[in-house]
């Protein structure tokens, strides 16, 4: 049966396989793109056929508040050489919090770790950014 309506964007959680459990502020790049090439056949002039060259998958960034080194200790890790691959689940819930969608990023590692802009003035929350590659998105 169809919705009547949309799944929020802000009802989330993330699991990171043995490192981290939810509390992320924001998750972008739950995304795959499938490159076409274009091929004409001799005769027919009408259209050109699609064919399939390869499927990408970008990077999934990872956002929350600086609480602790977890995620800067796994990108360390990658920096030492050894690279640790872990599965990464986001669940998006419905209203009464069960799961609604679940995306499954395999075999990722951090490639990128970014802090806070600190301003003394500002008054913000200090957060902590993660750019992770995979190996491609499933639903599950």
């Amino acid at each position: 049966m169809t919705r009547p309506d949309p799944y929020r964007a802000f009802r989330f959680r993330i699991e990171i396989q043995g490192l981290v459990q939810g509390g992320f502020r924001s998750v972008g790049g739950i995304e795959r793109q499938t490159t076409v090439e274009p091929y004409r056949e001799g005769g027919v002039n009408d259209f050109e056929h699609q064919l399939v060259v390869k499927t990408t998958f970008p990077p999934l960034t990872l956002q929350q508040g600086l609480v602790d080194t977890t995620l800067w200790d796994w990108h360390q890790e990658v920096i030492d050489g050894s690279v640790t691959r872990r599965d990464v689940t986001i669940e998006l819930l419905d209203e009464s919090g069960r799961e609604a969608w679940r995306w499954v990023c395999q075999d990722a590692f951090p490639a990128k770790w970014t802090g806070a802009d600190l301003d003394a003035v500002a008054g913000t929350i200090a957060t902590e950014s993660v750019e992770l590659v995979h190996h491609g998105i499933r639903r599950r």
